[in-house]
């Protein structure tokens, strides 16, 4: 089971951003979105506020890391 659950995919859908239009965006590689977007890969907090941003979403919306209090669905 993931540490956190990551809700990107929706945001950078909301956006209609490619993965890799929001990987060239925040200067990471498409398999690092893939990664995040799965939950197999936790960000740094320059990255996940470089997300935040390029999807136009607070970071707590983005990346969950309380199970407890948002089980996942």
């Amino acid at each position: 089971m993931p540490d956190f659950v990551c809700r990107l995919k929706k945001y950078r859908q909301l956006m209609e951003l490619t993965q890799e239009q929001l990987a060239t965006q925040v200067g990471v590689r498409r398999e690092t979105i893939m990664r995040l977007e799965k939950a197999q890969y936790n960000p740094s907090l320059k990255l996940a506020v470089d997300i935040s941003r390029a999807v136009k979403a607070p970071i707590e919306e983005i990346f969950i890391f309380d199970l407890e209090e948002f089980p996942q669905k």
